[in-house]
């Protein structure tokens, strides 16, 4: 079965599933879901939500969320790449390229990016442009940039 709830946060109505005990969306500006998944809080997304409230205020750094994002190969090992980016820090799409072993790759890092079910758990907000300026979001960029502001702000090296 597949679960969905969603909550107001401090950037907007959050949306989070789950399916067989594992996250599997977070739709930012969540106004409903899709027919197939049934809207009730199990405890997972509870949990989901308590975490994803701690680091909106600046208490938590990192999650502890069982994840399971569908998509292709290379959009995985793009998302396992983003997992890997440090709280308060960011990475050009260039840079995921070459983690993911395809340097020439970044514009189908972008796509991958783009198509990340699972926003903010796998932080897709800290891929920046090249020339270190915001680029893209699902949510907006005004998110994107409240995101980073919020890391920069409690990041300590």
């Amino acid at each position: 079965m597949k679960y969905a709830w969603k909550q107001k946060t401090d950037i907007g109505m959050i949306g989070i599933s789950e399916e067989d005990g594992k996250i599997t969306n977070l739709w930012l500006n969540c106004a409903g879901f899709p027919i197939d998944f049934k809207e009730k809080e199990t405890a997972l997304l509870h949990k989901a939500f308590i975490q994803l409230e701690e680091y909106l205020s600046g208490k938590r750094k990192d999650f502890s969320l069982p994840l399971h994002p569908s998509g292709t190969v290379f959009q995985q090992k793009v998302w396992d790449a983003l997992l890997n980016i440090p709280y308060g820090q960011t990475a050009s799409y260039g840079d995921i390229a070459k983690v993911v072993g395809s340097p020439k790759a970044s514009r189908a890092v972008g796509m991958a990016n783009n198509k990340n079910p699972i926003a903010i758990f796998i932080p897709c907000h800290r891929v920046i442009g090249a020339n270190k300026k915001l680029v893209g979001y699902g949510g907006g960029l005004h998110i994107k940039q409240k995101l980073l502001n919020l890391e920069n702000a409690h990041f300590k090296a």
